[in-house]
């Protein structure tokens, strides 16, 4: 049985074909560790993280490389920039779609004495930027938002929520989970402070990459959590001040920016734009057949299935999640995936505040996400097996 691979939002599959070769490439002929050694492998290791530093300032409009920031993933990103950021008696805005990258930190630092308001959101899961100048209060810090929501696929109104924070003077975090290398990002028109991103997802890079940039301001506000050897001023056991050394201790992932270093090529070869339009084409196709589906059963009676979110093309990325109205989404997957082949991602996603938003609480979704890699047979293939499954 051909197996088809469509949980694209959790990770992209299969990765460009540099970006392992890049990585085994590293571990068999370098090996060496940054900062550590003074020797001419060691520096050309260096030469490479600053090259990926260089490469992810490119691709999100940013001009200071040294406050490109290595993590493991996104979510140590928005723990380190919200932990180090928010003190007690701060507060900030978020969006009823978030994530729980940012919510379960919001919550632990609740405790501490930060507050949050959550800025509503429609049945479609789009921000209604109108509500957000109620909710400022004198302590308002900042507002933290994803760019896109891993559930439905819709797409933040960014430029409106960065100009809303450059005119009330809010510090502008950003979560680019879902779009970075899917959607461009410009740092400076969008008055983002610090942007957290993912290298596995849309930058098409392996696990265990991530990381943030943030501007120089936002740098001094931002107390690191961890802290350890850096290699650098090794003679005092006080946290270096300059960067990326102040966020950046212990060993880095360096197979893995091997990895990223590779795929951010292969990203700015191919483009961001046509990769785009590939994923928006077989995601049009797939919300057509969900269409068909709804209308040929309606004839019937009640439609099988109500697809989440928005139902075209425009503001979103490739995610689409449709709720089973007869049948257990859970039962439903697993019968895509051992009937069909067709791999997808089933529950919640680690957004509760989102599915409540879009009224799929506690029952959760069945997400279908696209990548440049799927083709339309994928697509048809997926559609013929839901019709199999949920129309008697």
């Amino acid at each position: 049985m051909r197996k088809i691979y469509l949980d694209q939002a959790s990770t992209t599959f299969p990765k460009p074909a540099q970006v392992p070769e890049a990585m085994y490439r590293y571990m068999t002929e370098n090996g060496t560790n940054i900062n550590r050694g003074g020797y001419e492998d060691a520096y050309s290791a260096e030469d490479m993280v600053l090259e990926t530093r260089e490469q992810l300032c490119e691709l999100f409009h940013f001009e200071q490389c040294e406050n490109v920031i290595f993590t493991p993933n996104i979510t140590t990103s928005l723990n380190l920039i919200l932990k180090g950021f928010l003190q007690p008696g701060d507060h900030v805005l978020v969006s009823s779609m978030e994530h729980n990258a940012v919510m379960r930190p919001l919550r632990q630092l609740e405790k501490r004495g930060v507050s949050f308001d959550r800025i509503p959101c429609t049945r479609e899961g789009e921000l209604i930027v109108s509500e957000m100048e109620k909710l400022l209060k004198p302590c308002t810090r900042a507002v933290v938002m994803l760019h896109a929501s891993n559930v439905c696929g819709t797409v933040m109104p960014v430029q409106q929520v960065g100009r809303f924070c450059h005119e009330h003077g809010l510090k502008y975090i950003l979560d680019t989970a879902q779009t970075a290398g899917v959607l461009p990002v410009d740092m400076e028109q969008l008055h983002v402070d610090a942007l957290a991103f993912t290298g596995h997802k849309g930058l098409l890079g392996p696990q265990g990459t991530g990381g943030f940039l943030c501007t120089e301001e936002m740098v001094r506000s931002i107390d690191p959590l961890i802290s350890g050897g850096t290699g650098s001023i090794s003679h005092t056991e006080e946290i270096p001040e300059f960067m990326p050394d102040r966020f950046e201790p212990g060993t880095q992932n360096l197979p893995g920016i091997a990895g990223l270093h590779a795929a951010l090529d292969y990203l700015k070869e191919t483009g961001i734009q046509t990769i785009y339009e590939k994923e928006m084409k077989l995601t049009g196709a797939f919300l057509e057949a969900l269409k068909e589906l709804e209308t040929v059963h309606l004839k019937e009676g009640a439609a099988p299935v109500r697809i989440v979110g928005k139902r075209d093309l425009k503001d979103r990325t490739a995610v689409v999640s449709i709720l089973p109205l007869e049948q257990d989404p859970a039962r439903v997957a697993y019968e895509l995936d051992a009937q069909y082949g067709i791999m997808t991602r089933v529950g919640l996603h680690c957004a509760p505040s989102a599915h409540k938003t879009l009224e799929t609480y506690p029952t959760g979704t069945i997400r279908f996400a696209f990548g440049h890699t799927n083709t339309m047979e994928d697509v048809e293939e997926a559609a013929r097996a839901l019709r199999e499954l949920l129309v008697p």
